[in-house]
């Protein structure tokens, strides 16, 4: 099987899995802090991996990094797919990851940059769109946005699976059971706001290597 087309085959295996185990299992440990439960929040994945923006202007593509930095050159398999990409301006927001044969996120992979043309973006938001601002609309609606943007077009950027509030604590369980950094929670009726913000929640596998971790 091909590099890409295997990662696609586990990336839609592990998601369907944590989904699964989610509705399924009790909590594997309570979490550092409690998920917070309701309608008025959902729940993602924490993929462990360099937070990244992807900004897409007709032919040009740029890859800026949380700190500022282009890393356009860096990640060309991400490049790649906003070039096929039907629409020609967008922004989004996600996660810059390499995925290991489990499906996992494999940041060591990530940060020896051994395995930069297999760099992938775990897409969580969606800023701009056909040069419309999408920062002031909630959550929810940019969700639907980003899943109708890269709807098709899975390899190289890959939409974030999330589930509702009410399932909070057990698919951080489940999450810890697959071996994933945690969860990263966020309010659904709220505009997009840079930095740090009381409506994103990241809750923590203290099991995971990503605790320790020290540069």
């Amino acid at each position: 099987m091909p590099k890409r087309e295997r990662d696609s085959h586990i990336r839609s295996r592990v998601t369907i899995s944590f989904a699964c185990t989610a509705r399924s299992s009790s909590a594997c440990q309570p979490p550092p802090k409690p998920c917070l439960p309701g309608p008025d929040w959902i729940h993602e994945i924490k993929y462990d991996g360099y937070r990244l923006r992807v900004e897409r202007n007709g032919k040009t593509v740029r890859l800026i990094t949380r700190n500022g930095h282009d890393w356009t050159k860096r990640f060309p398999w991400i490049v790649e797919a906003a070039l096929k990409n039907r629409e020609q301006q967008f922004i989004i927001d996600g996660e810059a990851v390499v995925l290991g044969v489990d499906g996992i996120s494999d940041f060591n992979a990530l940060h020896s940059r051994r395995h930069d043309n297999e760099v992938q973006l775990y897409a969580f938001d969606v800023l701009a769109l056909g040069g419309e601002d999408l920062r002031q609309l909630p959550l929810s609606l940019r969700k639907t946005n980003l899943a109708r943007l890269l709807r098709g077009r899975p390899d190289g950027m890959f939409v974030a699976p999330f589930e509702p509030g009410e399932i909070g604590t057990e698919l951080f369980g489940a999450a810890c059971r697959l071996g994933l950094e945690g969860l990263v929670s966020k309010r659904s009726d709220r505009r997009y706001v840079a930095g740090r913000t009381k409506e994103w929640i990241k809750v923590k596998n203290r099991t995971h290597p990503a605790m320790a971790r020290e540069f």
